[in-house]
């Protein structure tokens, strides 16, 4: 069984993300096998997986495995950012380019020169910054905010996305040149539903790793406990699990975990028997009967561009449900920060923000 844990992992307790990886699984030994061949190339790499499947890690295992293993590796949110600050970040900027920028500022291009940079959330990236993302690798170099002079730069771009960008181009919102651009190498890596022999694994590392953190004995899993993890559907992955086998330490006796001690919310609808496959995607509920009378209620109105408007409705109620936060809207939806600002600006949502 191969290992791999995030270096700062004691310090992300509170992050989403992934802080170990294990390859048990047999279809997670093909993945670290194609990690592996690809790893010592130069090509743009894409990581394809839901939250908390583990993706940076990849990224900094790849980096490592590379002839760049001895020089930076530099990880960046693109969702973390103001879009006026995304350039900025990006690419750096020159003192006096903007209202605060009182000294020179390199990006974090040039912050990775010589070793590895890897974008998270690629998909959140604005499709003006996407232009110039497409030319920084074209040229490979960058220009800073407020200068004319470009700067070499020598970097293996590593991108992440938990999004299907292949829709995010055919709804107009990711560049299709930019997404062929890092489309080189694409890494799949599933959900831990789908390995489910990695989810043992993982829950032993986790008890071990918590029980040194919290000055516990060893600590171990009943038989029913273990069933209850192999039962689980596992919509946060590794981190859900994580969290699971903590605040199992934290509630159980004797050191012993039960059934009872793993807080665990299943995200399955409740018509879902325990003897189907868990390691199928989960169904999407039925809509509630409310739901179904208004839209019901709406047809029978013969309302023209029935479908628009009851988009329209979808986005802008999210839009107002988040308190006005795209990143967030799209993570309740399910869909890219871009589509939904693409979505808001054809409905006005955004009028007054221009």
């Amino acid at each position: 069984m191969s290992l791999i844990t995030h270096p700062n992992a004691r310090e992300l307790t509170k992050s989403v993300r992934a802080t170990v990886l294990v390859f048990k699984d047999p279809r997670s030994q093909e993945l670290l096998n194609r990690i592996e061949r690809l790893a010592p190339s130069e090509a743009n790499t894409l990581i394809i997986g839901e939250t908390g499947t583990g993706k940076e890690l990849v990224a900094r295992h790849i980096h490592q495995l590379s002839r760049r293993g001895r020089e930076p590796f530099v990880a960046v949110n693109c969702g973390a950012f103001a879009e006026t600050l995304v350039e900025s970040e990006l690419f750096g900027h020159e003192k006096g380019a903007f209202t605060g920028a009182t000294n020179a500022k390199a990006g974090w291009f040039e912050a990775a020169n010589g070793g590895t940079l890897f974008l998270d959330e690629i998909g959140d990236l604005p499709l003006n910054m996407q232009v110039k993302l497409l030319r920084v690798l074209q040229e490979r170099e960058v220009v800073r905010l407020g200068s004319r002079t470009p700067v070499p730069i020598n970097v293996r771009l590593v991108a992440a996305t938990n999004v299907n960008l292949a829709d995010a181009v055919v709804a107009g919102n990711f560049r299709e040149d930019l997404f062929y651009r890092l489309h080189v190498a694409t890494i799949r890596l599933p959900p831990l539903r789908e390995r489910p022999g990695d989810i043992l694994p993982l829950a032993e590392f986790f008890l071990e790793e918590h029980c040194q953190r919290l000055g516990y004995n060893r600590a171990s899993l009943s038989l029913e406990s273990e069933r209850k993890l192999l039962a689980h559907s596992w919509p946060g992955n590794i981190r859900e699990l994580e969290n699971a086998i903590h605040h199992a330490l934290l509630v159980c006796r004797q050191q012993l975990v039960q059934p009872g001690d793993l807080h665990l919310v299943d995200m399955r609808p409740s018509g879902v028997r325990h003897d189907e496959p868990v390691f199928a995607a989960p169904r999407l509920p039925a809509a509630p009967p409310d739901l179904e009378a208004a839209l019901t209620a709406l047809f029978e109105q013969n309302i023209p561009d029935l479908y628009e408007h009851i988009e329209e409705t979808v986005f802008r109620t999210a839009y107002r449900f988040c308190h006005g936060n795209q990143l967030q809207t799209g993570r309740l939806l399910n869909i890219s920060r871009n589509i939904v600002r693409a979505r808001l600006e054809k409905i006005g949502e955004l009028r007054s923000s221009h």
